[in-house]
């Protein structure tokens, strides 16, 4: 879990934003707000719940430039993997899609904490 402490901020919002990947196409998990200073990004948990392995793809968009962070990620018939090791932190806008093989397989649940600096030490 990321600790910061080096200047006066304070948490606006916690969030799991969840997806069930029904069809192929790439679906937005989560849009980091444009008011919140950062996102950072905890946990995202893949589970496959139909008895078939599958494979996810997921993406990071800023702009209309698209960065891969998972390419084709194996998930276990009936498995979960956990997709971070680290925070994964978000500027405001950015956008986490995901993209399933086969809909009707994946699920997919991130945890999201998002911050605001205050100013002075004061809430904004």
């Amino acid at each position: 879990m990321m600790l910061i402490a080096s200047f006066s901020q304070y948490i606006q919002g916690l969030t799991n934003a969840k997806l069930d990947l029904t069809g192929t196409g790439a679906t937005v998990l989560y849009t980091a707000p444009a008011n919140v200073s950062f996102s950072v990004v905890n946990s995202i948990l893949v589970s496959e719940d139909s008895g078939n392995a599958d494979t996810l793809t997921l993406t990071l968009t800023n702009g209309s430039t698209v960065f891969s962070l998972f390419k084709v990620k194996a998930v276990g018939a009936n498995g979960t993997v956990e997709l971070l090791t680290r925070d994964l932190v978000l500027q405001p806008t950015e956008i986490l899609k995901a993209t399933a093989a086969t809909g009707g397989r994946l699920h997919v649940v991130a945890s999201v904490q998002e911050f605001v600096q205050s100013v002075s030490g004061r809430v904004p």
